[in-house]
C-alpha cells in the first residue's frame, strides 16, 4: 500500500489521542481558537482570497477592514465562519447529512457575495480552469447529490479506511460540482464534519500545498487516487501533531530538517523530500518542516527490512 506508512502514524496518533479523552476544556477552546481562523485563511487563499492569516484573524475577531483589500475577501473570510460554527451546529444534532445541509453550507459561504446562486445548484455547464474534467450535466445533479448524500450516510462504508474514505467525500462532491462557486469550500467543511464526528481534528490543506492540492485531485480525475490520499492524510497528520502537542503527549523534540539533517546521513534537501512524500513523520507550521530524532528513526528502521 503506497500510504502504508503514513496510515499507520495516523492510527497510532489517534489512538494516543483517544486515551486521553475526555480532552480539557480550556485546551479544546485554545485549539478551536487557533485553528478555526488557519481552516478559514487557508480554506479562501486556496481559492484566490487575499487576505493573509493575521487580516484573516483581524477581520474575524475584530471586525477590521483591510485597508486595500476587496470587500469579497472580507465577506469571505466572515461567511466562512458562519459556515463553520453551522458545521458545530451539525456535529451536536449528531443526525444524518441531507441535501440540506449542504444547500445551506454553501448558502452561508456565498452569503452577500453570490445571492442569486448562493444554495443553489448551478443553472448551467461549467468548465474548471486547470482541470482535465468536464463537471456533469447540470441537469444530473440533483439526482448525484441524493446519491452523494445517500453514500455518504451509508452504515456499511464506516470500515473504509478514515483517511481514503473522506478523501473519497470531498473528490466526490468537487466532481460532481453542484455550484457555481464554492465547490472546494464546501468540500473541505463537509470533510471535516465528518473527520470531526469520527474523533479527528479537522484538517487544514494549507495554501503553501495548493499545487500539490490540486495535482492530486486531476490525478484523481484519471482514477489515480494515491497522492491525493495521501495530500489528505498529512494533513490530517498535521492537525494530530498539533493536538497532541498542546496535550503535552508530543514529548519528543521537534528539530527543523537543516538541525535534525545534522544527525542523519541525509541532507536537508532529502530530509525535506521525504517529509512531503509522507515517507518522514513531520509537521509542516508555515512554510518549515519540522521533524524529530525519534521519527528519523523510525524512518531508518523502516527502510532497512
Amino acid at each position: 500500500m503506497p500510504n502504508e506508512r503514513l496510515y499507520k502514524r495516523i492510527f497510532e496518533k489517534k489512538m494516543l489521542l483517544d486515551s486521553r479523552r475526555p480532552l480539557p476544556k480550556g485546551v479544546l477552546e485554545r485549539l478551536k481558537k487557533e485553528m478555526d481562523p488557519e481552516f478559514i485563511y487557508n480554506s479562501n487563499a486556496i481559492e484566490g482570497n487575499t487576505l493573509n492569516l493575521n487580516e484573516t484573524k483581524l477581520v474575524l475577531e475584530e471586525g477590521v477592514t483591510i485597508k486595500g483589500k476587496p470587500l469579497k475577501d472580507h465577506l469571505e473570510a466572515k461567511n466562512h465562519l458562519e459556515a463553520l460554527e453551522y458545521v458545530y451546529q451539525m456535529l451536536k444534532k449528531r443526525s444524518d447529512i441531507t441535501v440540506s445541509h449542504l444547500l445551506k453550507l454553501h448558502q452561508l459561504v456565498l452569503r452577500g457575495i453570490e445571492e442569486e446562486f448562493s444554495g443553489r445548484y448551478r443553472p448551467g455547464q461549467v468548465r474548471i480552469l486547470g482541470a482535465d474534467f468536464i463537471p456533469p450535466n447540470p441537469l444530473k445533479v440533483p439526482d448525484l447529490m441524493e446519491d452523494f448524500v445517500a453514500w455518504i450516510n451509508d452504515k456499511s462504508r464506516y470500515d473504509i479506511n478514515i483517511i481514503e474514505h473522506v478523501a473519497g467525500i470531498h473528490y466526490r462532491l468537487v466532481w460532481i460540482h453542484p455550484f457555481i462557486d464554492g465547490n472546494g469550500r464546501v468540500a473541505r467543511l463537509l470533510m471535516n464534519l465528518i473527520l470531526i464526528h469520527a474523533g479527528y481534528p479537522p484538517a487544514i490543506i494549507l495554501k503553501n500545498d495548493r499545487k500539490k492540492y490540486y495535482n492530486a485531485l486531476n490525478r484523481a480525475n484519471r482514477n489515480d487516487f494515491q497522492l491525493f490520499y495521501k495530500v489528505i492524510g498529512q494533513a490530517i497528520e498535521r492537525s494530530l501533531d498539533i493536538y497532541l502537542m498542546a496535550l503535552g503527549l508530543n514529548t519528543e523534540e521537534l528539530l527543523s530538517l537543516s538541525e535534525l539533517a545534522k544527525e542523519s546521513p541525509y541532507s536537508h534537501e532529502y530530509l525535506s523530500l521525504l517529509a512531503r512524500q509522507g515517507k518522514l513523520s513531520a509537521l509542516k507550521l508555515g512554510r518549515s518542516w519540522l521533524s524529530s530524532k525519534q521519527a528519523l528513526k523510525a524512518y531508518l528502521k523502516e527502510r532497512k527490512k
